[in-house]
């Protein structure tokens, strides 16, 4: 059931207040094996708590664990682009939207299909990636894909129409600076979509500590209010949520996930989420 994920090591790390409000009241939220989340009774965000610092983050998706992240990504490539591409249009994105040439910038683009894809509308593409499916990015499909993590890259200011980031931001140490570097390249009435697992959902409801997306890979585990509210906090506008994953596959009769997706998609509680918003 679980997301595909590094193994757990102990490793150095410290508590840190919450990345949406700056407090340190805490209460348990979920206990897994070797590692745990806590809930802020501030706000809500759910994060982890003691939290591993960026070098070791960093350094799991170095070209030693990343040749695994890399088999997993091009062995499931096309079924994450068809989820991406269906994911982005009901968030509104237009991807036929590309004859003017309007700039797209995807963090965290993998393999780069996605772009790729995009290239081909016309969209002038850049990526960035740390992991080594940006070396197949670049010598496999040509693309610009920089290997640096985004603040690093020192991307002019509105550099970019659009900026898509599809499951990076529960990765990171400090996703408010993540989405104010986004917000600065961004170009006036600019917008990005973030996707990411929702913890306000029925799988996550359901499942617990056993939920999917509680791995040692998330950082955070974001609900549709923390994540808009953390992004008001970097300046921008919420323009639409939603949601999408009732019952995740293989775990119930065919007939009953596909009443559940049903479901979750039309009352908007489901497992994943895509959050709009403008600069």
């Amino acid at each position: 059931m679980k997301t595909w994920s590094m193994p757990v090591f102990a490793g150095n790390s410290k508590i840190i207040p919450c990345a949406l409000c700056g407090s340190l009241n805490f209460q348990s939220a979920l206990k897994c094996e070797g590692f745990s989340f806590v809930r802020c009774k501030n706000c809500g965000l759910v994060q982890r708590n003691p939290q591993p610092d960026k070098s070791e983050i960093m350094a799991r998706y170095s070209d030693t664990f990343g040749k695994d992240y890399l088999a997993y990504e091009l062995n499931n490539e096309e079924a994450f682009l068809k989820l991406q591409q269906l994911a982005l249009k009901d968030a509104g994105f237009k991807a036929n939207e590309g004859e003017n040439n309007p700039a797209v910038l995807d963090i965290g683009c993998a393999t780069g299909a996605l772009l790729a894809h995009l290239r081909d509308y016309g969209w002038l593409v850049t990526g960035v990636e740390i992991s080594p499916c940006a070396h197949f990015a670049r010598n496999e499909r040509k693309l610009d894909v920089r290997s640096l993590p985004l603040e690093e890259n020192n991307f002019s200011g509105e550099s970019f129409d659009v900026v898509l980031a599809s499951h990076l931001i529960e990765h990171l140490n400090d996703p408010k600076a993540f989405l104010m570097e986004i917000r600065r390249i961004l170009k006036d009435k600019g917008r990005v979509f973030i996707t990411t697992p929702n913890i306000s959902g029925f799988q996550a409801y359901l499942f617990g500590s056993r939920w999917r997306s509680a791995i040692f890979d998330h950082l955070y585990l974001f609900s549709k209010r923390t994540l808009s509210n953390l992004l008001k906090s970097a300046g921008f506008k919420i323009e639409s949520c939603r949601t999408w994953g009732g019952l995740a596959a293989g775990y119930a009769p065919r007939w009953l996930k596909k009443t559940a997706d049903f479901f979750a998609k039309r009352f908007n509680f489901g497992d994943v989420m895509i959050i709009r918003a403008k600069k």
